[in-house]
């Protein structure tokens, strides 16, 4: 799927709200991953259990299984949550992580930290790597991938990167930004592959993946 500043696109499909879904417990603090889940019509609660992997070190991990790792870490550390126990849900955990010439670049530290990022990633490209995990908490099943998209960023003027650091919206984002607000702020911006993947949750594909999660031995819903 490409999506261009536009707002066009080739391919893809938008919600969908057929068949019977698992409720899901999201073990992330992402305010982006629960309005998509909203958006696309899913039944979700938050998990109390969280990671702060600001004190993770990644080691040798190449940027695919880091951020698959940090996914795992996140919906295992809510396995233990009480809402868990009672059946028909599963639990999903997710990260997001920017690589330039495979250096990751995750959320920025401060302002002057986005500022050099988003210098970075301006008249260039970058891939944008999300790492699912989906937990079925009665069993401790488990199945855990990564979803690949590919942002063309054109030249980003001086007016419209400080005005945007002037905003504050770029904290907790990973590579400083959020693509449909870029976007839709006029940003040269273009998208190969799932935008919902580069917000936080490849929702093209999560309820194949999830359906298919529950006939192996997940959950089903309640």
């Amino acid at each position: 799927m490409v999506i261009t500043p536009g707002g066009r696109s080739e391919g893809g499909s938008g919600p969908s709200t057929s068949g019977r879904r698992p409720r899901i417990l999201l073990a992330s603090r992402s305010p982006r991953r629960r309005q998509l889940l909203e958006e696309y019509g899913y039944e979700f609660e938050l998990a109390s259990a969280g990671v702060d992997d600001s004190h993770l070190r990644r080691g040798q991990a190449d940027a695919r299984a880091w951020v698959m790792s940090l996914a795992f870490l996140k919906a295992s550390a809510a396995v233990g949550d009480e809402r868990a126990g009672g059946g028909g849900m599963i639990i999903l955990g997710a990260d997001t992580v920017c690589a330039v010439e495979g250096r990751i670049i995750g959320q920025p530290r401060d302002e002057a930290h986005a500022r050099d990022i988003i210098h970075t990633l301006a008249d260039g490209e970058h891939q944008v790597m999300t790492g699912v995990a989906l937990i079925c908490p009665g069993t401790l099943r488990r199945e855990i991938y990564v979803d690949e998209s590919l942002v063309r960023v054109g030249v980003i003027s001086d007016e419209q990167r400080e005005s945007y650091l002037a905003t504050g919206l770029w904290r907790g984002k990973a590579g400083a930004y959020n693509l449909r607000e870029r976007m839709d702020a006029g940003w040269p911006l273009e998208c190969v592959g799932d935008p919902t993947s580069v917000m936080g949750l490849p929702m093209e594909t999560l309820g194949e993946r999830v359906a298919a999660f529950c006939e192996r031995g997940g959950e089903a819903a309640a």
